[in-house]
């Protein structure tokens, strides 16, 4: 009798496939609506992430923050959360009075959410042009995004950067890099393995013997490869 496969028993999210919250300091977040100057603390290293954390005290605020932290930064360095052109890096202000070609991440999809996209280290976005009604940023990926022109973002590039440019040399180290973040690894292909493991395995060689688009309804035990698109013709 066959079983679910890996993909599908993961959406389940058993322990073994989550990233655990002991390896987490805690939400990185904007403060919502917050305008005002803090100091760094400390910067910290966080097992679950890529990038490095530093922690903010700002005066008006109970407990200290945590933040992505910027290339350069260093403890005792001032912090400024502005609505103002005020560009220094490592400081929070909106994406509309943030410079054409300047670099920024922890950028925010909507204003006041905390911050969303390019957090990874050594990443940073740019700031490409202005509207009354919108900011366009080119992600790291090159795709180019419509964002609010309120939503806020910092300046400068993510921390952490080359941490990619060492190989790993051992299987075991890998491992534990990826378990730390709930990662599942190594990943075999479908077609490397047996009929009763996946669709796509079996046979004499690696070959899927099949068309490999699915329809969104099929069952979870065989909804492998591509999964049938929500529309299909030409837009009219």
């Amino acid at each position: 009798m066959g079983k679910r496969i890996l993909s599908r028993r993961r959406g389940a999210a058993p322990p073994r496939m989550v990233s655990p919250s002991h390896r987490h300091k805690g939400d990185v977040k904007y403060p919502v609506a917050y305008l005002g100057a803090g100091t760094v603390e400390s910067l910290e290293h966080a097992p679950g992430r890529t990038q490095v954390l530093a922690r903010v005290r700002f005066a008006d605020l109970g407990e200290p923050i945590l933040m992505v932290a910027c290339e350069g930064m260093s403890v005792g360095q001032r912090v400024v959360f502005t609505n103002k052109t005020h560009i220094e890096p490592g400081n929070v202000t909106v994406v509309s009075k943030i410079p054409e070609g300047t670099p920024i991440f922890n950028i925010e999809a909507r204003p006041n959410d905390g911050g969303k996209f390019c957090k990874t280290a050594g990443s940073a976005a740019e700031i490409v042009s202005h509207d009354a009604e919108k900011t366009v940023v080119r992600m790291p990926s090159g795709k180019f995004r419509e964002v609010h022109p309120l939503a806020r973002a910092t300046i400068g590039l993510v921390a952490g950067g080359g941490r990619g440019d060492k190989p790993f040399l051992k299987a075991g180290k890998k491992h534990h890099a990826m378990r730390a973040k709930g990662i599942r690894w190594p990943r075999v292909r479908g077609v490397a393995m047996n009929p009763v493991d996946h669709p796509h395995g079996g046979g004499s060689h690696n070959f899927k013997g099949a068309p490999t688009s699915q329809a969104r309804g099929t069952p979870p035990g065989a909804l492998v490869g591509k999964i049938a698109p929500k529309r299909t013709g030409m837009r009219r």
